[in-house]
């Protein structure tokens, strides 16, 4: 598995796997809802710690900076 997800890329959905949490423990979602996005929550929660996203892979899709400066 190569690491295909940038930084910026991994803040956002932590931001979303924070605000599912705050809105499940607050109340404000339930039943199917709350586990739908408490599936998204979970995913996008492994997906940030690994770095890489399988569903950007069939797609070619890399958010990582390649690393090569361009001299």
């Amino acid at each position: 598995m190569k690491q295909n997800m940038g930084g910026v890329d991994k803040v956002i959905r932590l931001v979303v796997v924070a605000i599912i949490a705050v809105l499940y423990f607050a109340g404000q979602i339930t039943g199917t809802a709350a586990i739908i996005l408490g599936i998204v929550a979970v995913a996008f929660l492994v997906t940030s710690l690994i770095g890489w996203c399988p569903t950007y892979v069939p797609f070619g899709i890399s958010t990582k900076k390649s690393g090569k400066t361009g001299r």
